[in-house]
């Protein structure tokens, strides 16, 4: 197996890309804080995504977080000391991301141990499939933080559970366990913790056994059916609220609940 590590801020906060036996895999590491990505571990995942491609040997891309966790998604602390604008240029940088991984040339796994959630979520989503452990948790709670969910994060979710669901799940901000995600199409595949890595790989290489060309044209042909849309719209829902952001970001640092205003009409 050969393995690159890249370190980032320190020794717990950091992307692992390994690639054995035609497959990439890169792992979100950075378990003191649930696996949420810093402005830097973005960047970073967005690189290695696309160095996966340069072995012609790589047939298939696995993301993953290191242990309990997939990712919280950003670290929102970080946006503590942005204004609105710069908040709003790191989500278009981590939309840029996962964006990058979901349009790679390759099939993407996801493997989903713990909760995935906000960004997480979305990088979860951005994969072609999803294998979730059953102490998996999904979940998008932009709501208590004033992130007004852009139209190419809602469209994950709505071509995926519909836009009744989508709506519920955005609204209330709860969590789906493992077998609430998996029925509503949010994972393809539900296994048991201890067996999680083995299915990783032997799904990995059943995967990559397949004719690349096959695996390429599903994927472009599956992504002009459901991209349509977006081409259309005019006026793209930004990131972040001017009215609610800054109050959420704070009462995520304090650790109260925000407390929003119905803004005048």
């Amino acid at each position: 197996m050969q393995i690159q590590t890249v370190r980032l801020h320190d020794e717990d906060a950091k992307i692992i890309y390994q690639e054995t036996a035609g497959l990439a895999i890169i792992t979100i590491h950075r378990p003191q804080a649930k696996n949420a990505l810093t402005a830097k571990m973005w960047r970073e995942l967005a690189s290695l995504a696309s160095q996966s491609l340069q072995n012609p040997k790589n047939k298939v891309l696995i993301l993953r977080g290191a242990g309990e966790n997939f990712s919280a998604g950003s670290d929102i602390k970080e946006f503590h000391a942005m204004s609105l604008e710069q908040a709003e240029q790191a989500f278009i940088e981590m939309e840029r991301t996962i964006s990058t991984v979901e349009n790679l040339p390759l099939p993407v796994i996801g493997v989903i141990n713990g909760p995935a959630m906000g960004a997480g979520l979305e990088l979860a989503l951005a994969c072609d499939i999803r294998i979730g452990s059953d102490k998996a948790k999904m979940g998008i709670p932009v709501g208590k933080l004033g992130i007004t969910l852009n139209n190419r994060f809602a469209k994950r979710l709505v071509d995926l559970v519909g836009p009744s669901a989508t709506k519920d799940f955005v609204f209330t901000g709860r969590m789906y366990k493992a077998e609430e995600a998996f029925h509503a199409g949010m994972l393809n595949y539900l296994v048991a913790e201890k067996d999680l890595t083995k299915f990783m790989i032997r799904m990995g290489k059943l995967v990559a056994g397949m004719s690349p060309d096959s695996l390429l044209a599903v994927k472009k042909s599956v992504q002009q059916c459901t991209e349509s849309t977006p081409a259309l719209w005019q006026g793209a829902t930004p990131f972040v609220s001017q009215n609610d952001f800054a109050e959420g970001v704070r009462a995520f640092v304090e650790k109260r609940q925000p407390q929003f205003k119905r803004p005048q009409s």
